[in-house]
């Protein structure tokens, strides 16, 4: 006889898998996870663009302008074989120049407090691109890091938390109000439409931001003329999907930065001996403190321990994404190595770029209590009428509204 007994079990396994699937997937497609994450990353990025742009004001146009080594006839060459977006290519006059590059500042600024994130991201991403991609050699590994932030930052709802559109979400009920939305879109597909005409933006290229244009006219009818109707349904499980997908691109990417990092240097005979750091702590232009530089490269021990330390933790990283407590406390010694690189080795913004990319694997109760302390702060100097009116740290109203 053939025992029938699994035969009456198995289909509760299978079940039970289902079911978790149909959570797991209810989840993703129906909130936008790490809403505080994505908005650390946002403020952390915007703010290390908009202040390496206002540090290198006087600068910009040896940089990325008229005036540098790289010359508009190399751009052009080199933009023609890579088809690389940059609008700075339009034109070779000091104004469009000008015009662009406070483009990229004003972007950064108003992406920084959340002002119509939809269209603020975007314009943040045209700004990097367009000034990286003029002079591909002005910039370190930090710059690359924004580069590819920019990109994705487009794809999150960023701005659902801790922004001016989340404030006047909870406000109105909608962030998509006011005339302010609608005018701006207008402007930019009077722009990508003089782009697309005269060939300044190439196909792909073209593509991507008519598909963005499209999306957002879609968006803002849908919110506007049926706001609880199946379309703006659908349009919101979209937007999450693609937000999801997005946060997690943003892992993958800082996991691999430090992966291939990690693993390069293993190879290298200067970080197996333990000497790596020694030789930059000697270079002028890695030494804005020569006193300090001169006491650490003195300790071999300490040399020792700190290029080891930090293969180590670069090496590691990635794995400890499994347990929760090792995880953050590898985040704190990269943050506080960051914060290292810095001061010794004067590279604040490429140190700003990792910690901000850092910032996405930050936990949820320790942002809620930054915010929290931040409201406080906020409500003890404005008063007692501004701190009356400011939600307490278990039901921040603007902080959950369905903002982008």
């Amino acid at each position: 006889m053939v025992d029938r007994a699994d035969d009456r079990v198995s289909p509760a396994p299978a079940a039970a898998v289902r079911a978790a699937l149909g959570r797991w997937l209810a989840r993703i497609s129906g909130e936008a996870l790490g809403p505080y994450q994505s908005a650390v990353v946002r403020i952390g990025f915007s703010a290390t663009w908009l202040l390496f742009l206002l540090r290198e004001f006087p600068n910009r146009r040896e940089l990325y302008g008229p005036d540098g080594p790289w010359s508009w006839q190399l751009a052009e060459r080199l933009v023609d074989s890579n088809h690389a977006f940059t609008v700075l290519m339009w034109s070779h006059s000091t104004l469009w120049f000008e015009s662009v590059y406070a483009l990229a500042l004003g972007s950064a600024a108003l992406l920084l407090v959340g002002w119509r994130t939809r269209a603020t991201s975007v314009l943040f991403m045209v700004g990097v691109l367009s000034l990286q991609n003029r002079s591909v050699f002005m910039g370190d590994g930090g710059d690359n890091v924004i580069h590819l932030m920019a990109m994705y930052l487009v794809l999150t709802r960023c701005a659902r938390v801790w922004s001016l559109d989340a404030r006047r979400a909870a406000r109105t009920g909608s962030a998509a109000t006011g005339a302010a939305g609608p005018v701006l879109w207008a402007v930019l597909g009077l722009l990508l439409a003089y782009g697309g005409l005269t060939g300044g933006i190439g196909g792909g290229w073209l593509a991507v931001f008519l598909t963005l244009w499209v999306a957002q006219g879609l968006w803002w009818t849908a919110d506007r003329y049926e706001p609880d109707g199946e379309g703006r349904a659908t349009l919101d499980v979209i937007a999450n999907l693609l937000h999801n997908a997005g946060l997690l691109i943003i892992m993958v990417e800082v996991c691999l930065i430090y992966a291939t990092a990690g693993w390069y240097k293993i190879q290298g005979s200067r970080w197996q001996d333990g000497t790596a750091l020694y030789y930059p702590l000697g270079l002028d232009y890695f030494s804005p403190w020569p006193g300090l530089s001169g006491l650490l490269a003195g300790s071999g021990t300490l040399v020792m321990l700190l290029t080891y330390g930090t293969v180590i933790v670069q090496v590691a990283f990635p794995f400890t994404l499994f347990n929760r407590r090792i995880k953050n406390v590898l985040l704190v010694v990269m943050m506080l190595e960051h914060t290292g690189i810095a001061v010794l080795l004067g590279l604040p913004f490429f140190s700003l770029a990792m910690i901000a990319a850092d910032a996405v694997f930050l936990p949820t109760v320790f942002l809620l209590w930054l915010g929290a302390r931040a409201r406080a702060l906020r409500g003890r100097a404005g008063g007692p009428r501004d701190a009356a009116r400011t939600p307490g740290p278990r039901a921040p109203a603007q902080e959950y509204a369905p903002a982008p």
